[in-house]
Order: structure tokens, then C-alpha cells, then sequence
């Protein structure tokens, strides 16, 4: 590869800004870099933190002892497919925020609702990102894997990943190394109908009208920056993972129960269940945006979202979050999940 293996401070690579020192650390731009970085590992034993953009992921203050692969393979290729459809394949390395504001630009249609989440492509389908009533799911047709088990390159398929809200095959197995992700979108000026209706009410139609994709994508853009969702160094809310727990989907008997001791609770349905907000059973325990423990808060734009303060650590993180969720416990009786990928902790 060219390049030794680096010693480095993982909180550097986090958008969180937490985590001690990695063992070593290699970016990887080519498979073949991938395959031998792997190799080595496996050789001396060590295990492997696959990384992209670093922002769903809480990293233990002892850091990680063995080696860390950040995938930084780039490229994007965009092949028309008749009938407006195109299939866009970019790098796993690629910025996804980049990504969406090319395709939109270029009048694709199919993920303007995911504008301005940090990370890069590799890792969306590990978390079946989504947002505004859009997630990668809907779109992603293929991906280009080294199979670690097989030592050889891959293709996966939709019905390969397991797919589910904020969920995948990859969250519960190493097995498969992300190199390239297959989207396939339309050519349209306009959005698919907006089903979210925050997003609905920002652009000022109804739920399941349509708008322009860049209306959509700035419309996103201001309500994700409204919360501290956008990356911005002035900005000590976005010292976070994003939302930092999952909106719990409740059997029919646990959404009885849960009215029973809150009547007003909002309640959507979705596949396998009632889906609650999260944000509404965090507020309604008693936690308020900017709420204090130690290095953490509660941001004070989105009551999902928690934030390391300057001096802050992970483990102040995850003393915050378990805080918030016995509270929901208790007063709820409902387990709240956490959606980032914890790297030498426990929830």
C-alpha cells in the first residue's frame, strides 16, 4: 500500500469528537488496499474497526486496540436505464451529502429527503439511513462487497441485506466490507410525494403533493440545520450522532399499555407495529433540550440529539444516555434503542 499503518486519536475522526487511540489506522482508496489491510490484520491478529465518515458511531474513551480501516474508495457512475430510470453507483468512500446535491442538480429523484446527513455512502445501507420519510432502502439495488469469509469480491442484493427501520444484515455481522453502493433513481424535477408531514407543512403543501427536488432538498437543508443536524464547526450541537435512539415500534398490546398511562401519546403505523416518538416520551419524562450531565447535553435544538461539550467524553455520552432511557423506562415502561454502533461499550 505505499503507506504504514498511523497511530492516531479516534475522537479525531468522529463527528461526535470522542474516542481514545486507535491501535493503528490505514485509509484505504482501493480494494486491493482493502484485501491486503485485511490480510495484515488477520495475520497478526488484530481485530478491525471498518470506519467511514465517523457520525453514527460513540468510540470507547480507551479507544480501539487493533486496526482501524477508514474506506475512502471514490468514484460515482451514473448509467441510463430507459424509461427514466438511471442507476447511480458511487464509491463506498464517497461523501453522501455530496452525493444527494449532485443527483439532485442533475434532476434524480429518489433520496432529496436525505440531503445533508453526514457520512459517506459505504455506510448507509448499514443503517438503512433515512429521514423525512425517505430512507436508502427504497433505492439501493446493489452492493459490491469484499466477503471477508470468502476472500473474494461479492455482490449483494436487496433481499441480501435484511433490510429494516434504521436496520440491516451488516449491523449484526462483520462478514461483508461495503465498497460501492447501487442507487437507482428517475429523472424528474419533482420529488416522490412528500409523505413526512414536518416536511409537508415547511414547503407549504399537503401530504402526498409533490415539490421541486431542490424545494425538497433545501427544505431539508433548513429543517436538519433548525436542529443542529447540519455540520458546522460554529455550532457546538452538532458536537453529536444525530438522533441518538431509534422511534420504538410497539406491538399492538405494548401501544395499549403505553395509552393507558399516556393517553395523548402520538402514534403512526408502521410494518411490525405502532411507531412512537421517540422525542415526545423523552420530552415527557421530564428532559429538556439543553439538559446537563457532565461533558454532555441534551442539544438545545432536538430533543434526540445528544452532544458532547468541550472536555466532554464518551463515557459523560453514554452516563447521559442511560440517564435519558431509564427515565423513559420508568415513567413508560418503553426501552429506548440507541441508533449509533458502539465501539467498545456497553448500553
Amino acid at each position: 500500500m505505499g503507506v504504514p499503518p498511523l497511530r492516531l486519536v479516534l475522537a479525531e475522526l468522529t463527528t461526535l469528537g470522542v474516542g481514545g487511540p486507535a491501535g493503528a489506522f490505514v485509509e484505504v482508496e482501493r480494494v486491493d488496499d482493502l484485501v491486503e489491510a485485511l490480510s495484515r490484520a488477520a495475520t497478526a491478529g488484530e481485530p478491525v474497526l471498518v470506519l467511514g465518515g465517523g457520525s453514527n458511531v460513540v468510540v470507547s474513551d480507551d479507544g480501539f486496540p487493533g486496526v482501524v480501516l477508514r474506506i475512502d474508495i471514490r468514484g460515482v457512475q451514473m448509467q441510463d436505464d430507459g424509461d427514466g430510470a438511471v442507476t447511480v453507483t458511487a464509491g463506498a468512500g464517497e461523501d453522501w451529502s455530496a452525493l444527494v446535491e449532485r443527483c439532485v442538480s442533475e434532476g434524480l429523484a429518489g433520496i432529496e429527503c436525505l440531503s445533508g446527513i453526514p457520512g459517506r455512502v459505504g455506510a448507509t445501507p448499514v443503517q438503512n439511513v433515512g429521514a423525512y420519510g425517505q430512507e436508502v432502502a427504497e433505492t439501493i439495488t446493489r452492493l459490491d462487497v469484499w466477503d471477508r469469509a470468502e476472500q473474494r469480491t461479492s455482490v449483494l442484493w436487496p433481499a441480501d441485506m435484511h433490510f429494516g427501520y434504521r436496520d440491516s444484515y451488516f449491523k449484526r455481522s462483520s462478514r461483508f466490507v461495503v465498497t460501492g453502493v447501487s442507487f437507482k433513481l428517475r429523472r424528474s424535477q419533482l420529488s416522490g410525494p412528500v409523505r413526512y408531514a414536518e416536511l409537508a407543512r415547511r414547503l407549504g403543501i399537503g401530504e402526498g403533493e409533490r415539490a421541486t427536488l431542490h424545494e425538497v432538498a433545501q427544505a431539508v437543508m433548513e429543517l436538519r440545520r433548525a436542529k443542529g443536524m447540519v455540520l458546522d464547526s460554529r455550532d457546538p450541537d452538532t458536537r453529536s450522532a444525530g438522533s441518538f435512539f431509534t422511534n420504538p415500534v410497539l406491538s399492538v398490546d405494548a401501544w395499549e399499555a403505553l395509552r393507558a398511562v399516556a393517553p395523548a401519546v402520538p402514534g403512526f403505523a408502521a410494518e411490525g407495529g405502532i411507531k412512537v416518538p421517540a422525542a415526545w416520551l423523552v420530552e415527557q419524562a421530564g428532559f429538556r433540550r439543553g439538559y446537563r450531565k457532565g461533558g454532555a447535553a441534551i442539544s438545545s435544538k432536538h430533543t434526540l440529539a445528544l452532544t458532547v461539550r468541550d472536555g466532554g467524553t464518551a463515557s459523560d455520552l453514554l452516563s447521559l444516555a442511560r440517564e435519558v432511557h431509564d427515565g423513559v423506562r420508568a415513567r413508560f415502561g418503553v426501552n429506548l434503542v440507541p441508533e449509533p454502533v458502539l465501539v467498545g461499550l456497553k448500553f
